[in-house]
């Protein structure tokens, strides 16, 4: 193989067979094949697409790259929720826990930051001790005694991909369907689930811009999952406005709590209970979606599904004693607010930007090796059709590094429009 040569026929929109993608790939993860090299594959990927088969060889590739995980002998039914990325999406620490409490297995491995969008594991980490590097053997044991356990990519599942993450993170190439559906799926297979749901974004702070290329994503995701023998739901949402009313690391942490306490933000708990009812019925353990959602209501009143996050915390190594109440935790040195100029109803956000102010505060990194600040974050005070007088506290923003708070500043200027027309917030489509 003469890697270039490859490179070449991908940027000529050359189709690739399995065997040399195959040898590409596994070049890069030895170290044969150079950086700058994969990144210009990569590149060439996003420019020239893939087409289905070329994607299920990706897929197969990455997966074959590591080992496969194996719950067969569970008794519970063994399934994964996925999102595609957005601000303030912290559904996955508030929806894991539920579904283990109704009885489900949900090995559950999940990804750091990503371009504008924030990661689960940036965020579980803020939790004090908490480890999210258990190794396979771990990993499996925690599944069946608690239920559930969020890790991060390990050497041992898809190391290929967990290479190619951090690459197309500072490469500009996240937006590559093909190599969405490669690292998402292959991750997804390795863990010997049987059931997936994917919350497919769409809108201006999504990777998916429009309602047609979400479509298009969600359609591949869920061709993908069938071919590998996986029941997989897809479930459309916006991504127009950030999610919940926090975005950044330890208020997400605190929001999720607040949600399995049964005071989370609306549009928080409205995707969790989609999505959750879609396993459920998967399941076998609700035959409607008004069953599966009740049942995830009880659950949380009951306090079962905290119950099973404390679990999970104190099994990974977390202090569970940090939500008690009256703790205080990573509280942030600075803050700055910005307010309405006029009265009126927030027509938009600028959802984009607000995530990349984030990623300035410290919620993200602008390369691999970039450290976040666990204070960060933002608050919105108010959303797309909340009406709004002159002088009211549209977004608080925070962390400990001034300079930071600073360059977020020029990003969050002008993130909402306000105007007089009445406006609504589509949040779940077909």
């Amino acid at each position: 193989m003469i890697p270039a040569e490859l490179i070449k026929k991908k940027r000529n929109n050359q189709k690739l067979e399995k065997d040399e993608l195959s040898e590409f790939i596994s070049g890069y993860v030895k170290g044969t094949v150079p950086e700058y090299q994969m990144a210009a594959m990569l590149m060439a990927i996003y420019f020239n697409s893939m087409d289905p088969d070329e994607i299920d060889s990706l897929v197969t590739v990455m997966l074959e790259s590591g080992e496969r995980m194996n719950f067969s002998q569970m008794d519970r039914y063994v399934a994964d929720k996925h999102s595609t990325g957005g601000v303030g999406d912290k559904v996955s620490i508030i929806l894991g826990p539920l579904l283990a409490a109704a009885g489900l297995a949900i090995p559950m491995i999940t990804g750091r930051s990503l371009g504008h969008t924030g990661g689960t594991l940036d965020k579980l980490e803020t939790i004090p001790g908490l480890k999210t590097n258990l190794d396979l053997s771990e990993f499996k044991r925690q599944v069946q005694d608690v239920g559930i356990a969020m890790i991060s990519q390990t050497d041992e599942i898809c190391p290929a991909d967990r290479m190619m993450y951090a690459l197309r993170d500072v490469t500009g190439t996240v937006e590559s369907i093909p190599l969405i559906c490669g690292s998402i799926m292959s991750k997804k297979i390795a863990e010997g689930i049987q059931g997936l749901v994917s919350d497919v974004k769409t809108g201006n702070g999504a990777f998916m811009k429009t309602k047609e290329r979400a479509r298009k994503l969600g359609a591949a995701l869920q061709r993908i999952g069938e071919s590998f023998q996986i029941t997989t739901d897809i479930v459309y949402s916006s991504m127009d406005q950030p999610l919940g009313r926090y975005a950044g690391l330890w208020c997400e942490i605190q929001e999720s709590v607040a949600g399995l306490h049964g005071k989370g933000p609306e549009d928080t708990m409205t995707i969790t209970y989609e999505l959750g009812s879609r396993l459920l019925m998967q399941a076998k353990l609700a035959k409607s979606r008004a069953a599966a959602v009740t049942l995830q209501k009880n659950l949380i009143q009951s306090g079962a599904a905290y119950e099973i996050f404390l679990e999970m915390v104190q099994a990974q190594g977390g202090d569970p004693k940090v939500f008690d109440k009256n703790q205080e935790h990573h509280k942030a040195r600075f803050e700055q607010i910005i307010l309405a100029s006029s009265s009126g109803i927030i027509q938009k956000m600028d959802t984009y930007r607000i995530g990349l102010a984030t990623v300035e505060l410290g919620c993200g990194r602008k390369k691999a090796s970039d450290l976040i600040d666990p204070t960060a974050g933002i608050e919105f005070y108010h959303k797309i059709g909340a009406e709004v007088s002159k002088g009211d506290t549209i977004i608080r923003y925070f962390n400990s590094h001034e300079s930071r708070l600073t360059a977020a500043s020029r990003l969050l200027m002008n993130t909402f429009k306000i105007g007089d027309e009445a406006v609504e917030h589509e949040l779940i489509f077909q």
